[in-house]
């Protein structure tokens, strides 16, 4: 195939990577520890723990798991936490001894976790005690034998039971923790482990490191299986795009997106753990004013998140009295970046706002924009040992420019669905491609561009409408903070464009709303309803989730 974005690479970045440079996520995490033993790893809330420090609990953890609780290699350990220090240390802890790890969304509701837990098989997790009711709730009917719960404070030196203001998802109080009948603390398996001996673990690159759950907004949640070799190849891929940027020593990044999602998983979490930096965790990154505050304390180097977090963070008073000096990587994900915020982002930081492209499946990275390269829109190019094709719905390449399904082939592409060969089936192509269910071109620099996901796109009398260009543009209005663009069924032309909007400007009408968006789209692409919000549903990094406002209008259209 011809590779044609390889003439667009910037200076620096190889067109493969040495895939036997890391072979398993264990050598990187003995690596790690090693090469920078005394520097300081992670920082939650002002406490800080040393590389040193990491190996040393996550071997006490992994210590305690093997010995006292007899989890083998190829057991599911379920990990319910945010970002705090524990998940790191819990995390290493069982990628040590050969477990696989369930990363688990500590908002889930009691049947989204039960799924989780069903499906996966996990025989133990570690949960924030704020949480563990909903644990408890559906322990009986799972396979759980064994439930570790730990407060947010554990490692900080706080009174045991201190809780952070985790607000998020409408949650105006904090559920008293549960007490789990055999339940043990977190800090109780450290303190026994580091009486245990932690005996090495035979783990080879084909062994299942992660069971990611996707999202499960098109359906029912499936475990995407990533092995060591797709995440080792990922964390190499990434490192070799960015390293030609860091050339200095290493330095701070902030995470606000949840360690449990790809995308801080690997880009934050790992990546930044193999180039030995400071990882300044943010717990609640919905709080922006205290966001904030943790920027003005760190001077950083990096930041990622999503376009709701960057827009909201500039439209949070103080954000531009933060120092950017430093700064020189912003990077946006999970969902697209809009023209606007990149804009304001350049005017109010002085820096670019570029952005990245990939999937679950893809562990996640797939396309990443040069860093240094002005906001274009596209979703970048496909990365070191990393193809990307755009076809047709029989799985045919198309022309170039010409819009389909992207589709990707790499060393990071998940080798299935856990226990769903049907779906497997339904997303992989001959020769290694996959399906990703987006829908873009690519143009003659190799560049792509991504139109929208297929199950979002809008039917008008015939004629495709991509969510995407609609936001982007009703984002330029002054009196908008967000909106999210949804069909709407109508009798005459099938579907219409409706409009969710959180104003900020209160007086702006719906009428204003539809003459700013006729400017620039064409007629059948211009919003013919508006619908005023306070606040739009979003997923756990901050992704605005269509499909709940599509529901939303089915079901006014059903009362009606």
């Amino acid at each position: 195939m011809d590779r044609i974005w390889l003439k667009s690479y910037p200076d620096g970045v190889p067109a493969d990577v040495d895939l036997g440079k890391l072979r398993t996520l264990a050598q990187l995490i003995d690596e790690g520890c090693t090469r920078r033993a005394d520097s300081v790893a992670y920082v939650q809330m002002g406490r800080s723990l040393t590389y040193r420090q990491v190996d040393e609990l996550s071997r006490q953890f992994a210590a305690y798991l093997q010995k006292t609780a007899r989890l083998a290699k190829g057991d599911r350990f379920a990990i319910m936490l945010p970002n705090v220090l524990q998940y790191p240390i819990a995390m290493f802890a069982a990628l040590r001894g050969g477990l696989v790890v369930v990363n688990t969304n500590p908002l889930y509701t009691a049947p989204e976790l039960e799924h989780q837990l069903i499906d996966s098989g996990a025989t133990a997790i570690l949960v924030l005690e704020d949480f563990a009711h909903v644990v408890e709730k559906v322990l009986p009917r799972t396979q759980l034998k064994h439930v570790f719960v730990t407060s947010v404070g554990d490692l900080l030196g706080f009174p045991k039971g201190a809780i952070v203001n985790y607000v998020v998802r409408k949650r105006r109080k904090q559920v008293p923790p549960s007490h789990i009948s055999g339940a043990i603390g977190f800090k109780t398996a450290l303190a026994q482990g580091e009486r245990l001996t932690f005996d090495p673990v035979d783990i080879q690159p084909d062994d299942l490191a992660y069971l990611q759950y996707t999202g499960g907004t098109t359906g029912v949640a499936k475990g995407a299986m990533l092995t060591h070799a797709n995440v080792s190849a990922n964390i190499l891929q990434a490192e070799a795009w960015v390293r030609p940027h860091f050339k200095e020593k290493p330095a701070t990044l902030i995470t606000p997106i949840p360690l449990y999602h790809i995308f801080a998983l690997t880009a934050n979490c790992l990546l930044f753990f193999r180039l030995g930096w400071r990882n300044i965790l943010i717990i609640n990154p919905r709080d922006f004013p205290a966001v904030i505050k943790e920027l003005k304390k760190y001077p950083f180097t990096f930041i990622s998140g999503v376009n709701t977090l960057f827009n909201a963070l500039l439209n949070t008073p103080g954000f531009d009295t933060v120092d950017f000096s430093s700064l020189q990587i912003t990077l946006g994900g999970g969902m697209a970046v809009q023209a606007s915020v990149a804009k304001r982002w350049k005017q109010v930081t002085g820096k670019i706002l570029t952005q990245a492209w990939g999937l679950t499946e893809t562990s996640p990275a797939a396309c990443i924009n040069p860093p240094l390269e002005d906001f274009n829109g596209a979703i970048g190019l496909p990365i070191p040992s990393t193809s990307v094709a755009i076809k047709d719905d029989a799985g045919k390449d198309l022309p170039m420019g010409e819009v389909g399904e992207i589709c990707v082939q790499g060393p990071q592409v998940t080798v299935g669905y856990w226990k769903r060969p049907d779906e497997t089936a339904k997303v992989m192509l001959p020769g290694g491609w996959l399906r990703t269910g987006d829908i873009g071109r690519m143009d003659e620099r190799g560049y792509v561009f991504i139109e929208d996901r297929k199950k979002d796109m809008i039917l008008v009398s015939g004629f495709n409408v991509y969510p995407n260009e609609v936001e982007a543009i009703a984002a330029n209005h002054p009196g908008i903070l967000e909106a999210a663009a949804v069909a709407q069924p109508d009798e005459h032309s099938g579907e219409v464009v409706a409009l969710f909007v959180v104003r900020k400007d209160p007086s702006l009408t719906e009428r204003a709303v539809i003459d700013f968006c006729r400017q620039s789209l064409a007629a059948y692409k211009t919003p013919r309803h508006v619908y005023f919000r306070q606040e739009l549903p979003k997923s756990n990094v901050g992704k605005i989730l269509r499909k709940v406002l599509r529901e939303e209008l089915k079901e006014e259209a059903v009362k009606a």
